[in-house]
């Protein structure tokens, strides 16, 4: 009898799987532009083979949701499509909002994906010294300068998407000056907020990024890589670029938001070319976009700090530790990432098409249990008091590899409530007086009463009697039943704290509202409903990460957090019902 409760029987230890590994019925990899793009430029000597390096760049100031995972996947698996490689470079260009927590999380939930970066792991920080002499090169050609409005007055100067903006009064200083005061920024003589550098580009641009970005400003907080040897600290826009050239990066890939920002990219790798020795290039795909999810990291803080959730790890959560936590495979985040495809457009994803690829992996290994969420006592009069037996039940239909394990029966039992109608609607062919139905492994059963709360009218306890030649749910003389339900002893059940969710918001847009609410006013109430679950005891030594699918309900993972020996505390990971796949 094998042990499902162990994660690396069960759907738990495919989270491992490596990159090119596939869920049931994944997808096939699509063609798409940034496939032929690469394609391309090999088949034209542009880069060599075997040459193709991409890089995934996160700030380290969040968790990753799983909108990074399309960017991982699309990054990492680009790379090694083409027999190239991917970087990691964290841009840690911000200690005011980053922290090695975040750090290591993203490193960790990367490498749950199936990836991994080998020997190239960067941060921008690596550069903070290349960096700072490709400013001073700007600065010394007449391309940057040093300038004293607040960040108020630069807004007002800066003009609007139909007005062009006006120079600032310091854009003219000369090249002794500006380095004068660009090396006494870098030696913290300013208050935060009283000098930039911005790059002299043009104030006329219909591309406001263009309009004398900043690229420099004085931040006085201790790094968490280079502690206190620097407060002058890059923009994005002029470390990302410039450290994609020092590392050799070929494909640049990053979302839609960055096409306005690509003329800066370029400008930045043109005018400091002397001191790099690569020309990488800037591509950009639409974002991954879920609805009745958010995925601003900000609002994910807020979420987090207001206490709305559990943490960055709470199952509701987009992140992927969250998802991690309700059950969701790496190898069904990658099929949804692979289904959901690579395109120039945005657009919003139904939530069920990563709901189909989590069921369609786990229905191939997940384990089965038997387990009542809501639970309806079931008294079998004819069966002997006191009389216990097991059935040998498979912990998979068609896996024979998963095993068995032993179930107890008794006399006494709990059903689900919806598996009893007094009043059966039409073609309901569970229990009701009169009915017989199967349980599941067990018995053929027939109900003959049913017991109610004398003030509510609800029905508290049913009565039924067992066919004895039916042992193992065969029939003994031919006769067929349509309902099959399942059960627990209510001698042996093991009680089990079960979280029950739904969308954490009740609108699909929760970030395009009406003017006036906020998507903290769309939270859903009913997101999380904690029951009081009665599961087989074999699910006592369950342990944390393992998925099973409760026989009738839908998958629930032993939660890693809040789980302890003999007592799992078990996260709905997904419902058995699959509204996506009608469709396909």
């Amino acid at each position: 009898m094998s042990n499902p409760a162990d994660p690396s029987k069960s759907s738990a230890a495919k989270s491992a799987a490596p990159a090119n590994a596939s869920a049931k019925e994944a997808a096939a990899p699509a063609e798409h532009f940034i496939r032929q793009i690469v394609r391309e430029d090999l088949e034209a000597g542009r880069i060599s083979a075997n040459g193709v390096i991409t890089r995934f760049p996160p700030e380290p100031n969040g968790y990753l949701h799983i909108g990074h995972a399309k960017a991982i996947c699309i990054d990492f698996g680009v790379a090694k499509e083409f027999g190239g490689r991917c970087h990691l470079r964290f841009d840690d260009t911000n200690p005011v909002k980053e922290d090695v927590e975040y750090v290591d999380s993203i490193m960790e939930d990367i490498r749950w994906l199936g990836f991994d970066w080998g020997e190239h792991l960067y941060y921008a920080s690596d550069y903070f010294g290349k960096l700072y002499e490709c400013a001073e090169h700007l600065i010394g050609k007449g391309l940057a300068f040093v300038c004293d409005l607040t960040a108020d007055e630069m807004r007002t100067y800066r003009g609007t998407l139909t007005e062009s903006g006006r120079e600032s009064p310091f854009r003219n200083r000369s090249v002794a000056e500006n380095l004068d005061l660009f090396r006494r920024m870098k030696a913290g003589e300013f208050p935060v907020g009283t000098r930039t550098l911005r790059a002299k580009i043009d104030m006329n641009s219909p591309n406001i990024v263009l309009r004398d970005p900043v690229i420099y400003r004085n931040i006085f907080v201790e790094h968490h890589r280079t502690g206190n040897a620097w407060c002058l600290y890059p923009m994005y826009d002029f470390a990302h670029p410039l450290s994609d050239a020092i590392e050799g990066i070929t494909h640049s890939l990053c979302s839609l938001e960055y096409v306005i920002h690509r003329p800066l990219y370029d400008w930045c790798v043109e005018h400091c070319r002397e001191l790099l020795t690569a020309t990488p290039h800037q591509y950009e795909f639409a974002r991954l976009n879920l609805n009745y999810m958010v995925m601003s990291k900000r609002k994910l803080l807020q979420l987090v700090n207001e206490k709305r959730v559990r943490g960055w790890d709470d199952p509701r959560m987009p992140t992927i530790c969250g998802m991690r936590r309700r059950g969701y495979t790496a190898a069904a985040i990658r099929d949804f990432c692979e289904r959901v495809g690579v395109a120039k457009r945005d657009n919003v994803i139904d939530f069920a098409l990563l709901e189909h690829c989590v069921r369609a992996d786990h229905e191939a290994t997940a384990p089965r249990a038997l387990g009542v969420v809501r639970p309806l006592k079931v008294v079998i009069d004819n069966y002997p008091e006191g009389q216990t037996e097991e059935f040998d039940c498979p912990y998979h239909s068609t896996d024979a590899s998963l095993g068995s394990r032993k179930v107890p029966f008794g006399r006494v039992l709990y059903i689900e409530q919806d598996d009893f109608r007094e009043t059966p609607p039409p073609k309901y062919f569970r229990l009701f007086p009169g009915n017989e139905v199967r349980l599941r492994w067990a018995y053929f059963v027939k109900c003959t009463s049913c017991v109610k709360d004398p003030v509510s009218g609800e029905v508290t306890e049913v009565h039924c009697t067992y066919d004895p030649a039916s042992r193992g749910g065969n029939s003994p003389d031919g006769r067929k039943v349509k309902g099959t339900i399942h059960w627990v002893s209510a001698e042996h059940a093991l009680k089990a704290e079960t979280r029950l969710y739904d969308h954490l918001f009740t609108q699909p847009a929760p970030e395009d509202l009406p003017e006036g609410q906020t998507f903290l006013d769309v939270i859903n109430p009913a997101s999380e409903n904690v029951v009081t679950a009665l599961v087989e005891p074999s699910l006592a030594t369950a342990k944390p990460g393992t998925t099973f699918q409760f026989e009738r309900v839908g998958y629930f993972t032993v939660d890693s957090r809040d789980s302890t020996p003999g007592a799992p505390v078990f996260n709905r990971t997904v419902s058995l019902k699959d509204s996506f796949g009608k469709q396909l």
